[in-house]
C-alpha cells in the first residue's frame, strides 16, 4: 500500500443553514470528515513503518469559496483542506505527503443534489466555470494521480483546485 485516496463524499441539497435537520448534518460530517480520519487512522501506522506514502483527500471548491445554501456542506469540505494541511505538517517528518484535491461541479451523479435537475440549472452552473464546461472524472483522475505520484514529491499541504477556474 502506497497510496491513500480519501474519496468518499456526500452533498447537501440547497437549504438556509437553520433548517437543516440533524440527521443531514450528521450524515453530511460522517462521510465527508469521519471518513477521512478513518481511512487515515488506518493507512498511517503501515506508511510511518514504510517511510513513505501519499494520501490524496477529495475536498471541494466548495470549501475555498462557499457558495450560499450549502453551509455545512462548504464548512465539511473546508474541514477536510484544514485537515490535509495540518496532517501534511505532521507527517512529511515519516516521508509522507498528503495533498488535495477541490473540484468544481462535475458531470457525476451527486450534481443534481446541488442544482436539481434540467438544462437550464446546467447551463447557469457551466456559466460560473471561465474554462466553459463542468468538471469530468477524468479532470480529477489525472490531478490525483499528479500528486500522488513521484513527479509531485516536494509537494504536501496542497490544496489543488481542479475548477476550471472557478476560484480565481
Amino acid at each position: 500500500l502506497d497510496i491513500l485516496v480519501n474519496n468518499a463524499g456526500v452533498a447537501q441539497p440547497p437549504l438556509p443553514l437553520e433548517t437543516m435537520d440533524e440527521g443531514l448534518f450528521d450524515r453530511i460530517a460522517n462521510v465527508n470528515m469521519r471518513s477521512i480520519y478513518n481511512g487515515s487512522r488506518a493507512v498511517v501506522p503501515h506508511f510511518k513503518s514504510n517511510k513513505a506514502g501519499a494520501i490524496l483527500n477529495v475536498a471541494s471548491t466548495g470549501g475555498v469559496s462557499p457558495r450560499p445554501n450549502l453551509t455545512w456542506y462548504n464548512a465539511s469540505k473546508g474541514w477536510a483542506i484544514a485537515a490535509t494541511r495540518a496532517m501534511a505538517v505532521e507527517l512529511a517528518p515519516f516521508g509522507i505527503r498528503v495533498n488535495a484535491i477541490n473540484p468544481v461541479a462535475g458531470d457525476t451523479p451527486l450534481l443534481s443534489t446541488f442544482i436539481g435537475s434540467g438544462e437550464e440549472n446546467r447551463a447557469r452552473v457551466v456559466a460560473t466555470i471561465p474554462i466553459g464546461r463542468l468538471s469530468t472524472p477524468q479532470d480529477m483522475g489525472n490531478a490525483a494521480a499528479f500528486l500522488c505520484s513521484d513527479e509531485a514529491s516536494m509537494i504536501t499541504g496542497v490544496d489543488l483546485n481542479v475548477d476550471g477556474g472557478k476560484c480565481i
